[in-house]
């Protein structure tokens, strides 16, 4: 029995050396192909002659890019490119997807939650000839900025052979492990070994030639607001020379920038939908963007193109895990409009100023300060719908008993930031209590409550930091589940909660 077992490993072993040798002879092919298609491509071609196709050997997964179809009847179409267009550096041969099985597929190892950063594996998915098939993981780096790495590289500005030299890129501050790494259940939104990739992995990426990056960094900065220069005069801050600098209100921050990378049986779990489900729905509405959605349920990591986040903590970084410290908190989602540019129709950018300043204060005090900012534009609708809604508002008579209708009208839903995943970053943190939480969403408390991190005390924003023009917004947040310590209006008295309008401004 033992000897007819063996015979069939080694027909395995032999079938698997044969079809290693397979495929380097089909690389091989492949690179001479592009080298001559390369040289075909400078030598001259009578203008208006298509380019005859190449037939070339196609593995598995590969076709060939079909010759651009000729302008339909009506439109206009030139005979030959501008002489100054540039042409492009790919292969006739194009990747629509890949499978398990398909030869030459050997994915690096990944068991997501694993406490050590090797058993774990690193999260591979650049497309490379080097990377492509040992990628575990779908999508792209960058998030929504994976765009414009195409684009660098279709316009040849980027080599498409170029990788990052992370000489002196190493995090400015020490972060972890913590406990919850090694937990598949509190983090599935994010790698948290994401800001040590070069130095973990350097052996695999020298040895095997496995583009790796990372999915955080790590930095020191100063912060200058105009507010805060005020808070100093007001005497809301004090000056100590460590984490408010000067009289001017420059304050001393360490920063964490993160990218989304989404363990998806984790992510589906936590949405309370089968991972299949959540599977079909990002690829069909990502305009089909990411087949392998689909086609590689072995792959359960995918980083989608959507914004990360950044942290932003005040005083000693250890202090953020020590539970014996007290930390003041505010989770911050992007408002370009009040954030940037001082919009008043909300108290976004109050609050994000009233949160630093309770972080400061905190720190000062002994604790840790801590202010996250997540990329979720206009609840997560994004800019264009939120603007659509402002028209609705103004057009009508914005009413605060109107505000969330007027959203829902529009976008079908009145929220899409969907706080579930939000907690991720604070497991990363070693966070597990929070002292003082500075927001009054009702959402995000709940979910980081049902993340088993307690809140001890909720901090409202004080009357005096909300903008008139804001009265709409926060009155109805506060009726629809806000935390306030004040009035709770009834669905009456906000029908007299009422905005400016177009009318009172001057154009």
């Amino acid at each position: 029995m033992a000897t007819g077992l063996e015979g069939v490993q080694d027909a395995l072993l032999a079938i698997a050396q044969g079809q290693s040798k397979l495929i380097s002879a089909v690389e091989s092919i492949s690179q001479r192909v592009s080298s001559l298609e390369k040289t075909r491509e400078t030598s001259s071609k009578p203008n208006g002659d298509a380019p005859n196709p190449v037939t070339t050997p196609l593995v598995s997964g590969y076709v060939q890019t079909p010759p651009l179809l000729q302008a339909d009847a009506g439109t206009m179409s030139p005979s030959s490119p501008p002489a100054d267009v540039t042409k492009s550096n790919f292969s006739n041969r194009v990747v629509l997807t890949t499978y398990p099985k398909q030869i030459g597929i050997n994915p690096l190892p990944m068991e997501w939650g694993a406490a050590d950063p090797v058993k774990r594996g690193p999260v591979a998915v650049i497309r490379s000839g080097s990377t492509i098939r040992r990628r575990n993981a779908i999508g792209a780096h960058g998030g929504s900025y994976s765009v414009y790495y195409a684009l660098a590289l279709a316009s040849k500005e980027l080599d498409p052979d170029h990788k990052p030299d992370f000489t002196n890129t190493e995090p400015a501050v020490n972060i972890g492990p913590f406990p919850q790494w090694g937990d598949p259940k509190k983090i599935v939104a994010m790698d948290p070994w994401g800001h040590q990739v070069p130095w973990i992995f350097k052996d695999l990426m020298d040895k095997e030639g496995v583009d790796l990056r990372p999915t955080i960094a790590i930095t020191k900065a100063h912060m200058k607001l105009p507010e805060l220069d005020e808070s100093v005069k007001s005497g809301r801050l004090v000056p100590d020379g460590k984490i408010c600098l000067n009289s001017h209100g420059e304050l001393a921050v360490t920063k964490f920038a993160v990218e989304p990378v989404w363990y998806l049986p984790g992510v589906a779990e936590r949405f309370g939908i089968d991972e299949g489900t959540l599977r079909r729905s990002l690829f069909e509405h990502t305009g089909g963007m990411y087949p392998e959605l689909i086609t590689r349920s072995d792959i359960k990591v995918f980083l989608p193109p959507i914004g990360g986040l950044t942290v932003y903590c005040f005083g000693d970084p250890a202090k953020m895990s020590d539970p014996s410290k007290k930390l003041a908190l505010r989770i911050h989602d992007e408002c370009n409009g009040s954030d940037v540019f001082c919009s008043d129709i909300c108290t976004c950018r109050p609050y994000l100023i009233f949160g630093i300043e309770e972080a400061v204060k905190e720190a000062q005090n002994g604790g840790s300060g801590v202010v996250i900012y997540f990329r979720k534009e206009g609840r997560a609708l994004g800019e264009v719908t939120k603007v659509l809604v402002y028209n609705a508002r103004k057009r009508g008579a914005d009413l605060a008993s109107d505000y969330f209708k007027r959203t829902e009208n529009i976008a079908g839903v009145k929220d899409m930031r969907f706080q579930a995943l939000m907690p991720d970053i604070l497991h990363w943190l070693g966070i597990t209590k929070i002292d003082r939480m500075l927001s009054m969403s009702n959402m995000k408390h709940d979910a980081i409550v049902g993340q088993g991190i307690p809140i001890l005390e909720r901090v409202e924003l004080p009357e005096s930091w909300i903008p008139a023009d804001s009265r709409v917004e926060i009155d109805a947040k506060i009726n629809a589940g806000y935390f306030t310590t004040g009035h709770r209006m009834t669905e009456e008295e906000l029908k007299a909660v009422q905005g400016r309008i177009w009318e009172d401004i001057d154009h």
